[in-house]
């Protein structure tokens, strides 16, 4: 008999008590597994309607991250920071290479001078070869008409260094186009700030469209929700299969915003490598990059997650049950 008994308790004492921790965790994961597959299959289901709220959404995100990949390849094509404030010193002719070499030992000890590069005659005339369509013309000379250069990067913006250095006597011309850099940087400035505030709105929009859409399917599961909250389920219970809806909204939208994004790339990608080539140079554009991927479908989830919860937590204020 007491064989038997204990037989018969250790397979009990095998299994989770149903108020142990362990219980809870696993009914708990059971729960949101069974939250996540119920709610891609009510996606699946209506497959016309999922595609036109996807649709919105991933417009709506494509646009501000389109136009911010476009502000930060513009930037990229213009050169780095550190290149569009360069200054460039064009010495006298009569002034030798070794001069040149002193001048730039000279200037770098100034503390407002990050550094100096000598360029020579020889290096600025095969530089010229190569990006002009005179330099045909170029042979007939019997000698390099070309001076030293030097290369000047400051520390700040170089606009006072610019006017101390058109003051010495070896430099005949200082190029430092100051203006149109400035320009350019408001411009791209400004841009970045249009990327931001479209970027605000249209996530607002986002929000709107996960909410209202979920709002709807609310509504038709109305009578399900009030049986439950009679018979006391909790609100998170409730809520739980619509955020994970708007999670699947989000993330689809994401991944088709990275879609619409990469085809209008190659779309664009054959008329500017010829517009690029016709300057000499080549360039390709930049996408997000894996990290950008990243926080991108992250940012989407979150957005159709949010979206949910709102609509979801002004259903359940408006409809909690009331003690009598």
């Amino acid at each position: 008999m007491n064989a038997r008994a204990e037989s018969r308790q250790r397979p009990a004492a095998g299994r989770s008590h149903p108020g142990s921790p362990l219980s809870r965790l696993r009914a708990w994961r059971e729960q949101h597994l069974y939250a996540l597959v119920s709610s891609l299959g009510r996606l699946l289901r209506r497959p016309f309607a999922t595609l036109l709220t996807v649709g919105v959404m991933a417009v709506a995100i494509a646009l501000p991250l389109g136009l911010g990949l476009a502000m930060a390849n513009i930037e990229r094509f213009s050169g780095s920071v550190t290149e569009s404030r360069e200054i460039g010193v064009f010495l006298r002719p009569d002034v030798d290479l070794a001069r040149a070499e002193a001048l730039a030992e000279e200037l770098r000890a100034r503390p407002d001078v990050a550094g100096v590069t000598v360029r020579t005659p020889e290096e600025g005339l095969a530089e010229f070869r190569t990006m002009s369509d005179l330099a045909g013309a170029l042979e007939v000379l019997e000698e390099n008409p070309l001076p030293a250069v030097l290369v000047v990067r400051p520390e700040g913006d170089g606009g006072a260094l610019a006017a101390s250095l058109r003051e010495l006597a070896e430099a005949e011309i200082v190029q430092h186009d100051a203006l149109w850099r400035q320009r350019l940087s408001a411009w791209l400035a400004f841009g970045a700030r249009v990327v931001q505030v479209l970027a605000v709105l249209l996530g607002l929009g986002v929000l709107l469209v996960v909410g209202n859409t979920v709002r709807l399917d609310i509504g038709a599961r109305r009578e399900e929700i009030a049986v439950l909250q009679q018979l006391g389920a909790t609100d998170g219970f409730v809520r739980r299969p619509f955020l994970y809806l708007g999670a699947w909204y989000g993330l689809a939208a994401g991944l088709l915003a990275l879609l619409l994004l990469a085809v209008a790339g190659a779309f664009l990608q054959g008329p500017l490598a010829a517009l690029v080539a016709s300057y000499g140079a080549e360039f390709r554009l930049a996408g997000p990059g894996w990290r950008g991927v990243g926080l991108l479908l992250a940012g989407a989830l979150a957005m159709g997650w949010l979206g949910a919860w709102l609509a979801t937590g002004h259903h359940l204020r408006q409809t909690r049950p009331t003690d009598v």
